[in-house]
């Protein structure tokens, strides 16, 4: 997923939540200053040095970016000031990555979707800068070698003995997990006027969302309503929403199938009776029963958010999709919330804090011509104020700290976190949704510990202090009254219903070129006949379609893949395994 632009929307929820521990095995870490007591120069090398006189542009090529062009808004803005530079963002397509390959000159700062193929090739060629030549990481990356030391060696382990970045999301510690955003979430006003029913498992939905249907037939805007509304902007291996689904039974995503996170089992999406065609067939009822939005094969993102956020449906599988962009100030007056609902049965995947970080890499191109500001620009994002900055926007304007070092959002930043049309004030121009971050990768972890906060609090805005006292509207106190609990996490620990997914220095190994062809066919045989599926109109089309898809999947070397995954599975268990022991 789009995982930057999945953070911004998630500042945009109104919810109020409580610090919560995780559940994944204790590592130990080596303890760190307050970097308080740091002075930027440590932190940051020495930026005056290599700061330009006159403006330059750096080209950015991220496989993560949903957008093309220059970065604007505040966040430009920032940078200007900071390093004099600004940001031409290319985002990925078909063939980009071959072509600027060919080229010789990826970009000067380079982000990768994952640390297995473009990666690994990239690697091979040539094209990314080694972090440790002529001292780079030592002179502009201080902070990132003195505190990513474990997401550093994972790079080197993968990248033939050199360091060339690291990963996304680096958590503080093994000890905790991300706040939990998948659900599903429903509206709950309805809900409560229909008594509360109980939800033993996941098709007891369905005809809790034929009732909401009747209660609410039409929207803010005076269209239809639907249970659900989806989009395929997302799809990978599979459908997104189908396979995420699975993560509300502690199954997540693994190459053509799906790996459960407590027992290490692999599943292969077509098994018969498995859970990826279970998730299937529960999108397909809902659309048999028209409760599925019939826009959600052709339409945006842009266009099902928009759908939620004006009532148009009532579940989704993830809270930036639901609560986060409906529970608006004016719903929530009008006593009308998206909150979370699990079925009894229910085992939601969570994600420990990953030491090593993940597999969407920053990485700096060969060929720069500015290869001390492209690692002071990566570093300066890695250090606390770079973390804070990204995600809340200028220090001092929408955030800071109070008296004791805590980290508070200000009456401004307040309001830009619930709406993020927002106005900032000169200097900086636009909105604030208009100076999100286009890049679209982090470094550390939203849930990582905040050094630089005094009384130990995380990046992660919705568990601060200084927020817990924040009142919560009528409709969200029902929710926490009839739950027993404040917020979502504790409810989901509370009653044994998280599953963690744990953080270890798992990649993917690459796959040879004859592989990845058999793998680019399949991949298109199961989205298109996973479609298909879900707009089967009774149950002996929807059995046929998969029939169909399942035979055309094995004949194009279906078999192949699944072996593949399998082995990779034994791997990532291994690992597991050794997170456990610890």
């Amino acid at each position: 997923m789009k995982m930057k632009k999945i953070i911004a929307i998630l500042a945009t929820s109104a919810m109020v939540l409580f610090t919560l521990a995780g559940c994944a095995p204790k590592i130990t870490q080596t303890k760190t200053n307050n970097s308080n007591a740091v002075s930027d120069n440590a932190k940051e090398g020495d930026i005056a040095s290599i700061k330009p006189k006159n403006p330059i542009t750096l080209t950015v090529y991220s496989q993560l970016a949903n957008f093309q062009g220059e970065q604007t808004g505040w966040f430009a803005k920032v940078l200007l000031d900071k390093f004099n530079v600004k940001l031409n963002i290319v985002k990925d397509g078909d063939g980009v990555f071959a072509t600027r390959l060919e080229s010789g000159n990826l970009g000067d700062i380079v982000v990768f979707g994952n640390d297995s193929t473009d990666y690994q090739t990239a690697v091979k060629a040539g094209a990314l800068l080694d972090w440790n030549k002529d001292n780079l990481l030592d002179d502009y990356g201080p902070y990132i070698k003195a505190h990513m030391q474990m997401a550093l060696e994972k790079n080197k382990s993968i990248s033939g003995g050199h360091v060339y970045g690291f990963g996304h999301d680096v958590g503080s510690t093994a000890t905790e997990h991300s706040a939990p955003f998948y659900g599903p979430f429903i509206r709950w006003d309805l809900y409560k006027q229909l008594g509360y029913p109980k939800i033993n498992t996941l098709e007891d939905f369905i005809p809790l969302l034929e009732k909401m249907q009747q209660l609410a037939p039409t929207s803010d805007t005076g269209k239809k309503t639907y249970g659900v509304s989806l989009f395929k902007d997302w799809d990978g291996n599979m459908v997104m929403f189908v396979k995420a689904t699975a993560a509300l039974y502690g199954w997540d995503e693994f190459g053509f199938g799906l790996y459960n996170v407590n027992t290490g089992e692999y599943q292969d999406a077509l098994k018969p009776g498995g859970e990826y065609l279970r998730m299937l067939k529960f999108y397909n009822t809902l659309y048999q029963k028209g409760l599925l939005d019939p826009n959600s094969m052709t339409q945006t993102f842009d266009d099902v958010t928009q759908t939620y956020k004006t009532g148009g449906a009532f579940f989704n599988i993830f809270d930036f999709m639901s609560s986060a962009i409906y529970n608006t100030p004016d719903h929530l007056k009008a006593g009308k919330a998206m909150m979370l609902l699990v079925a009894s049965d229910q085992k939601n995947v969570a994600y420990g804090l990953n030491m090593y970080g993940g597999n969407r890499v920053w990485t700096i191109g060969a060929k720069t011509q500015y290869p001390e500001l492209c690692m002071a620009i990566i570093n300066w994002l890695s250090t606390p104020e770079g973390v804070m900055t990204n995600n809340y926007g200028p220090k001092g304007v929408t955030w800071d700290y109070d008296k004791e070092g805590r980290p508070i959002l200000t009456q401004l930043g307040e309001k830009a976190m619930s709406d993020g049309n927002t106005e900032l004030p000169a200097p900086y121009s636009g909105k604030f949704s208009d100076g999100v971050d286009e890049i679209n990768n982090t470094t550390w972890a939203i849930d990582s510990k905040n050094p630089d906060a005094k009384n130990g609090d995380t990046y992660n805005y919705k568990f601060w202090e200084t927020r817990q006292s924040l009142p919560v509207s009528s409709i969200e106190q029902d929710w926490r009254d009839k739950m027993g609990v404040p917020n979502l996490d504790q409810y989901l620990v509370k009653n044994n219903q998280l599953a963690i997914s744990l953080g270890t220095t798992y990649s993917a190994t690459p796959m040879s070129n004859e592989l990845t062809t058999t793998w680019n066919q399949v991949k298109q045989i199961i989205v298109n006949g996973s479609w298909k599926a879900i707009y089967a109109k009774s149950d002996a089309e929807f059995d046929s379609i998969v029939k169909d898809m399942t035979n055309q999947a094995y004949a194009h070397g279906y078999e192949d893949c699944v072996k593949y995954q399998q082995h990779e599975a034994e791997i990532r268990k291994s690992l597991d395994d050794k997170v456990r022991s610890k």
